[in-house]
């Protein structure tokens, strides 16, 4: 592994690290004269502040663009045809999401037929809100062909449009006050996000001298407070109970920004020398976690859940140690134990259930049709929740679409023909 691309693993294991550390103080679990409440967090303004540091979301994505960029390379220099890349990268995806999914459907199923129809739907609407991070990934491994030869045709010209998409619905949704509308820039945002990490894979930001890194980055610091002191936005990069509004889910411009700023950090830490020459050592636990940061995203909730209970449940049965026992910071430290232990064992079930690549390549259409029923059953899941009951017709349509779509990827992956055998 070379040093830039352990750098940029290592910024995607920590943008992911610090998901899990925020989603593991979202909430207060608190034990008040032996009964359990649970509270929202609400920090202050140094927490504000320091979220404008602690906030790498944006590094993923454009981890994620080099990463796609490396991939597509390789790809393109192999001559197979589109299907052949959807078949090997979006199969990857089927076994964390199958599992994830059937077991999140199981659960909702069985408690709305055992006579919580609401409460089951009501619940597995709110659990799936995590699915719109698998959502806008799918979608852009889907157009990263499409994403890299664009920018080696247009440059930065591709980016403009994006960023003018940004600014366009910021200005709508504070003209309008439909705070809703502002999810419309999961379609600008995250894939300009992604359009930065081809562009520093092409030699952006790496390539550029230290000063020009130092002035870019100062300006984006300038920009984003001129947006919080000047212009209203939330002054936090993430929502709290005392900032209902977040910058960063949905995302606004600020956080766009402060996607560019962390870019830059991330040019500058290269040209620094940071992880120029990993171990081998070091290099395997990075490819391996890296392996692991879809599962360990889409269980890190589960394992907030269950470290919580087992607290509280301690607390109640010692009673002299529930100040320490329900202390935050124990709470993280507990949830990332058990999400270091559990995450390998829930990724070896997972494995069992991605494909293998049969030989030759895949019948024409079958891959395109399965991996668009596959991201349309992930966001039909985000939005409505995976419940089989004839109450919940949303949810029941979204598992469908995704079985669908699984079940058709799968097909492309393992049943391919021969190259010989394709029309000319």
């Amino acid at each position: 592994m070379s040093g830039r691309n352990h750098l940029i693993d290592v910024a995607r294991i920590s943008s992911m690290l610090i998901v899990v550390v925020f989603h593991s103080l979202l909430w207060q679990v608190l034990l008040v004269d032996g009964h359990v409440q649970v509270v929202p967090w609400a920090p202050g303004r140094v927490f504000w502040a320091i979220s404008w540091v602690a906030t790498i979301i944006p590094v993923f994505f454009v981890a994620a663009g080099y990463a796609n960029a490396v991939v597509v390379d390789t790809w393109r220099a192999g001559g197979e045809p589109y299907a052949s890349f959807l078949t090997r990268r979006g199969s990857r995806l089927l076994g964390p999401m199958t599992l994830f999914l059937a077991v999140c459907t199981v659960v909702a199923s069985v408690a709305a037929w055992a006579g919580w129809p609401v409460e089951a739907s009501a619940l597995s609407r709110q659990f799936a809100q995590l699915l719109w991070f698998a959502v806008v990934y799918e979608l852009l491994l889907a157009a990263a062909p499409l994403a890299v030869w664009l920018h080696d045709r247009y440059g930065a010209w591709v980016m403009l449009p994006m960023l003018v998409g940004v600014v366009v619905v910021d200005a709508v949704v504070r003209a309008s006050g439909d705070l809703g509308l502002q999810w419309l820039n999961l379609a600008f945002a995250w894939p300009l996000a992604h359009q930065w990490g081809i562009a520093y894979h092409r030699g952006w930001f790496r390539g550029w001298s230290t000063r020009r890194l130092l002035v870019l980055l100062a300006g984006a610091v300038a920009v984003i407070a001129v947006l919080v002191f000047g212009l209203g936005y939330p002054p936090a990069a993430v929502a709290w109970a005392d900032v209902l509004v977040a910058n960063l889910l949905p995302p606004t411009l600020a956080i766009v920004v402060l996607g560019f700023a962390q870019t830059c950090v991330l040019g500058l830490a290269e040209r620094a020398g940071v992880a120029a020459r990993p171990s081998e050592r070091a290099t395997g636990l990075v490819r391996l976690a890296n392996a692991l940061l879809l599962t360990a995203y889409l269980w890190h909730i589960p394992a907030i859940v269950v470290s919580a209970g087992l607290l509280v449940g301690l607390s109640l049965l010692l009673p002299w140690a529930a100040p320490v026992l329900m202390n935050a910071l124990l709470l993280v430290v507990v949830v990332l134990v058990v999400v270091v232990v559990a995450v390998p064992w829930i990724a070896r079930v997972e494995v069992r259930l991605i494909p293998r690549l049969g030989p030759g390549v895949p019948v024409r259409g079958l891959a395109e049709a399965g991996y668009a029923l596959f991201a349309a059953g992930t966001w039909a899941a985000w939005q409505f929740g995976s419940v089989l009951h004839p109450s919940d017709p949303d949810g029941t349509l979204a598992v469908v679409l995704f079985a669908a779509g699984a079940l058709l990827l799968r097909r492309a992956t393992t049943g391919t023909r021969t190259a010989a055998a394709s029309p000319s």
